[in-house]
């Protein structure tokens, strides 16, 4: 369609492997990073995208923080479980950790990072953060 303004966002990307070849896959449809200014960012919602920040900000070309999975994983609860749905907290001492050492890295790299999820909606304070 010719768009110049799309950015795609890498759900669930586990591994650095992984992100290559999701690359390797869009770039034989025709969808190559830089190419027509396309950006490519991978979602920060599983600990290991946090973890490896540096090898993914050499990949992608920046980070969407999904903080509604990224809660769950860290914390090892389903927020949609009433049996620990009470546990779930955005602002958990290692959910904020994560985030904060991910939006440093992602700076260090030069790399764009946003947050998306239900936290930024509900606290404005975490939005701020």
């Amino acid at each position: 369609m010719l768009l110049k303004n799309v950015k795609i966002m890498i759900p669930f990307c586990r591994t650095i492997e992984e992100g290559k070849k999701v690359l390797g896959v869009m770039e034989s449809f025709g969808l190559k990073r830089t190419k027509n200014d396309l950006e490519v960012y991978v979602m920060a919602e599983i600990p290991s995208n946090i973890l490896l920040a540096k090898k993914f900000a050499q990949l992608f070309d920046g980070f969407s923080i999904g903080s509604n999975d990224l809660t769950q994983l860290t914390l090892g609860l389903d927020r949609d479980s009433a049996i620990v749905s009470n546990l779930f907290d955005e602002n958990d001492e290692a959910v904020v950790n994560l985030i904060r050492y991910l939006i440093e890295m992602a700076h260090l790299q030069g790399v764009k990072v946003g947050l998306c999820g239900q936290a930024p909606s509900d606290n404005p304070k975490f939005a701020h953060f």
